[in-house]
């Protein structure tokens, strides 16, 4: 069985679109545990600024977990939103330190 995958998710909206990504965050999100997997952490700035609006921590318990959720066909029928919420994403594979 392959190893754990912790992932650090940063995400930026587009101009005026904070309230959008919020949203289909919320939908994504709640498919994690479809598949395996759980949001360890979700925080979200708290003063305007050019940093990333929201920072979640996931786990899923290996790359199967991980891809099946990155195909699921409700995820993807949301990617319109996506297109029109999020300017960028950078996903951070991490290990995470207790």
């Amino acid at each position: 069985m392959s190893a754990a995958v912790h992932l650090c998710v940063q995400l930026w909206a587009n101009p005026g679109q904070d309230s959008a990504l919020i949203d289909f965050e919320d939908q994504v999100l709640a498919l994690i545990p479809h598949h395996g997997g759980r949001v360890l952490q979700r925080v979200r700035r708290t003063e305007p600024s050019e940093e990333a609006l929201e920072v979640q921590v996931i786990s899923f318990p290996n790359d199967a977990a991980f891809e099946a959720y990155l195909a699921d066909p409700e995820r993807l029928a949301l990617g319109n939103h996506r297109e029109i919420a999020i300017a960028r994403t950078v996903i951070t594979r991490v290990q995470i330190i207790e």
